[in-house]
Formats: structure tokens, sequence, C-alpha cells
């Protein structure tokens, strides 16, 4: 099913992300503009939408919603079917395409590895480790296995940016002051964390895809 519809989410990074993008979109809009050096207004929201019954997209579903074609590689040749259900989604009137993950507390930084097998799972570590050798990791992890979830998101942005030639980024959105999700109360606790994923996965320091991706870190209180 590549359309995941949620309803409106009870807590966590699901509920917070909602009512980010459908009643207080100017604050990561305005973050947005900076970094991808556009107007605030030019950023179009597709998904988590409420009116869309909260939906999240994967697989071919993901690309038909931002609008966009992969002429050059098709997602079908990059990866198997089941991929990453993204937490929200986005398109600017240039073009520009941003898929997006949001965590609430540290743990959801740790995610199972693949459950993939056979030719899925051959077609993902082949993606994975395309992604790996583009932006200069020499790390022994294995990322089909390790913070599996980041490295697939990475491998997607890779796709769309340097396979299709699309102006695609990445943002992680990471919520703080979510008591009771017990997560962190500051922006450095978050940045620790992130650290330790990337210095693990050998990305620490700035890759080929690092301008692509975005960090946004939001009060949680700002959305009460």
């Amino acid at each position: 099913m590549p359309r995941w519809a949620q309803g409106p989410a009870a807590k966590g990074g699901k509920k917070w992300l909602q009512i980010l993008v459908n009643e207080r979109p100017d604050l990561i809009n305005a973050l947005l503009a900076t970094e991808l050096q556009c107007v605030a207004e030019s950023i179009r929201w597709r998904s988590p939408l409420r009116d869309d019954d909260y939906a999240e997209y994967s697989d071919q579903e993901f690309v038909d919603r931002l609008g966009v074609s992969l002429k050059q590689v098709p997602l079908k040749a990059f990866w198997p079917r089941n991929g990453p259900h993204w937490d929200a989604l986005a398109n600017t009137r240039r073009g520009g395409v941003i898929l997006v993950e949001a965590k609430a507390h540290i743990p959801e930084l740790v995610s199972d590895p693949t459950q993939a097998s056979g030719g899925s799972r051959a077609k993902i570590r082949r993606a994975l480790g395309k992604t790996k050798a583009f932006v200069g990791s020499h790390a022994q992890a294995d990322w089909a296995t390790c913070f599996y979830q980041y490295t697939n998101r990475l491998a997607h942005l890779y796709l769309l940016r340097k396979l299709n030639k699309l102006p695609a980024y990445l943002l992680f959105v990471y919520f703080l002051n979510d008591k009771e999700m017990g997560g962190p109360t500051t922006k450095l606790e978050w940045e620790a964390a992130i650290a330790l994923l990337e210095e693990f996965l050998g990305i620490r320091e700035r890759h080929s895809l690092s301008a692509y991706v975005v960090r946004a870190f939001v009060d949680v209180e700002r959305l009460k």
C-alpha cells in the first residue's frame, strides 16, 4: 500500500509534524527559504495534509505526489517496492523537491536493518553501496544494517539529486521539548546524537550530498 492514511496522530513526531505542516507552515517555510534560497511562499506541502487524511507516501506514489519524473534512473531500477514512507513531502515553484523525516526523541535515530530478502535485498545493497561511495564514506559500517533508516533516506536523495539531476533536498526535522516522548530539550543534545550517527556511517565530514541535507530544530512549545 503506497499511500498510508494516518489520521490525526496522538503523540510524537507524527503529531507535531502534522501540526507544523497544516497549522504552522510559516515556521518551517522560513527556515527552508533560507536554506534553499527561495521565497517562503513558494513552498507547497504535499503531505501529510489534513484533507488527505494525513497520508504518507512511498514507492512510485511519492514520486507522483511530488509531480516529478525520474527520467534518467527510474525508482524501480534503483530501489525495490516497500521503500521509505516519507513523513512529509513538499515542492517549490521552481521545481524543488523536499523529502522529510521527523524525529521527536533520540532513540528514533536507531532503526532496524532492512528486512528485504533475495533480489530486493541485493538491489538495496547496490543502491546503498553506490550512495556510500558517492559521499566518500570509508566506514566499515554496513549501511543496510546500521542506522538503515538514515542511509536509505540518503540513498533516495542520491537518486533524485545525482542520478536524475533534480533540485532535491532531504530535510530532517528534530523536535525539542516533547516531554511525553522524553525528547531532547536543546539543539545541542540532538547535534551530539547526530554527530555519533554520522561518525559511525563515515559521513561526519562535509561530503558531496551534505549541502542538500537540511536540519530543522523545532520547539513543540511553539506548536501548542
